[in-house]
């Protein structure tokens, strides 16, 4: 599949209303830290982070679909202020329609970013659909566009930085 440039993705993502994103491997650097208790942590990048918070202030629907549940990412998730986290269901497709349905939008307005085996099926269903840089090549084959950046290194600051341009809104006066 023919990749799309910078300036086309930035083009398509005019018509935007949810980011969609995968956890492990996209908004992390695809590690685990398992204490001996089996205590969860994840490290999160504190730039996408704060692009999420920025997107969300200016009205743009954020979701999370992971396919396996983790209370490190619900944690996060609500430090951010991100309201739609859907986890432990494998089928990313039908964990995402019921929100749809109550947004009500449909796929097309879907912005979906992934890194795994996984995620190809939302990939395909998603009206925009994007692999961070160090994805498995089986979803790079299958997106729009691939990022610049590595997951958990930046990869969903770089994909607001281009929806903010595509609406012409400049992060910094979204800042507090």
């Amino acid at each position: 599949m023919k990749k799309l440039t910078r300036a086309e993705f930035v083009q398509r993502l005019k018509t935007i209303k949810l980011l969609a994103m995968d956890v492990d491997g996209v908004l992390t650097d695809d590690s685990i830290y398992f204490g001996p208790d089996g205590f969860e942590l994840k490290r999160f990048n504190i730039s996408d982070g704060f692009y999420m918070v920025l997107a969300l202030r200016h009205g743009l629907e954020l979701a999370i679909v992971s396919g396996r549940y983790s209370a490190a990412t619900e944690s996060r998730m609500k430090d951010l202020g991100v309201k739609h986290v859907l986890q432990a269901k494998q089928d990313k497709v039908e964990m995402l329609r019921p929100l749809l349905k109550e947004l009500k939008l449909d796929f097309a307005q879907v912005v979906f970013i992934g890194n795994e085996l996984l995620d190809i099926r939302l990939a395909r269903e998603a009206g925009l659909s994007v692999a961070v840089a160090d994805s498995s090549v089986d979803l790079l084959d299958e997106v729009d566009y691939v990022t610049e950046r590595k997951g958990g290194q930046g990869a969903i600051r770089e994909v607001l930085d281009c929806y903010f341009e595509a609406i012409g809104v400049n992060p910094k006066d979204l800042v507090i």
